[in-house]
């Protein structure tokens, strides 16, 4: 399509005439068809003469014939090269080697200052600090022994004087309780303040209380107990083939049908009841076996006594 300008869409891209097709009148080939590698399969291919296993022998190698990495050099002696640069690093030596004065000293026990370079210090040492001189105390005061006696029972053995005497009844704590007692009812005056508005219970003390009076008393009827059991007259006669043993003869022969015929049920509200089926019932241990089981079980059956009860 020619655009605004003037030109086609070749002109202005540039093109001399447009793409040609390559595949076109091709027949169509399947991709499932289609080799992997069509190169592969024409003309002569590269045939390798397949991989080579590393031994010793120069088939392994690319090379014809073992090529050394030197040839035509001289024998070097390890040892003696050695020698030679050990002789040439002592020339470099302004004196000769250090040698300490004997080995070293290896501590005694714990706490021990021998094999240190400084030695000991007089800061940690154990002597004790320098004290002024002691001077003793005055004399005690001396005094008379002490009184023997254990001072029960025995007088004038103790430091002060001996305690006077003073009378203790046997129930002045009674007596003096009675005596304040009587100084306080007397300081009393009139009687306690008693409240007339007593408070009472919700309920009556006696719930079977009523103002109404009772019904009379009823009278329990006495029912007339038999005196003497039933007896027949003779025991009952055991029945033949004849009917011999029965109050009336033979009964005489009916027409009804043995079994009755059943009504047609008509009617939602008429039909027969089928209870479901309930659960079915099984047995169930009682309380003394699941007891004894659980009091003797295979463990302390030997051990276990038997309860008393």
């Amino acid at each position: 399509m020619p655009a605004e300008g003037g030109k086609t869409d070749m002109e202005r891209i540039g093109l001399f005439s447009e793409m040609e097709y390559i595949t076109v009148g091709d027949k169509y080939v399947s991709q499932f068809n289609r080799p992997f590698n069509e190169a592969a399969s024409k003309s002569k291919q590269m045939l390798p003469g397949g991989s080579k296993e590393m031994s010793d022998l120069q088939a392994g190698y690319f090379d014809p014939h073992f090529v050394r990495i030197f040839e035509g050099e001289g024998y070097i002696n390890l040892n003696q090269v050695r020698r030679r640069d050990r002789m040439e690093a002592a020339k470099k030596n302004l004196g000769k080697a250090f040698l300490p004065s004997s080995g070293e000293k290896k501590p005694c026990g714990l706490g021990s200052y021998y094999g240190t370079i400084g030695g000991p210090v007089p800061f940690f040492s154990a002597q004790s600090k320098p004290r002024e001189k002691y001077k003793a105390p005055g004399k005690n005061l001396y005094t008379n022994p002490g009184k023997k006696g254990t001072g029960y029972g025995y007088a004038n053995i103790t430091i002060g004087k001996q305690f006077s005497h003073s009378a203790d009844f046997y129930d002045a704590a009674k007596l003096n309780y009675k005596k304040a007692n009587e100084e306080h009812h007397r300081l009393l005056k009139g009687a306690p303040f008693k409240l007339n508005l007593h408070p009472r219970d919700y309920f009556d003390a006696n719930p079977y209380f009523s103002e109404e009076p009772l019904p009379p008393i009823k009278k329990e009827e006495k029912k007339e107990s038999i005196s003497n059991a039933f007896k027949p007259s003779s025991p009952g006669k055991k029945p033949g083939g004849m009917k011999a043993g029965t109050f009336d003869p033979y009964p005489s022969h009916s027409a009804d049908p043995y079994v009755a015929k059943l009504a047609n049920i008509s009617g939602k509200d008429d039909k027969i009841f089928h209870p479901p089926s309930g659960p079915k019932s099984r047995p169930v241990e009682s309380i003394m076996t699941l007891n004894v089981r659980r009091a003797l079980n295979s463990k302390n059956y030997k051990t276990s006594s038997v309860p008393s009860y």
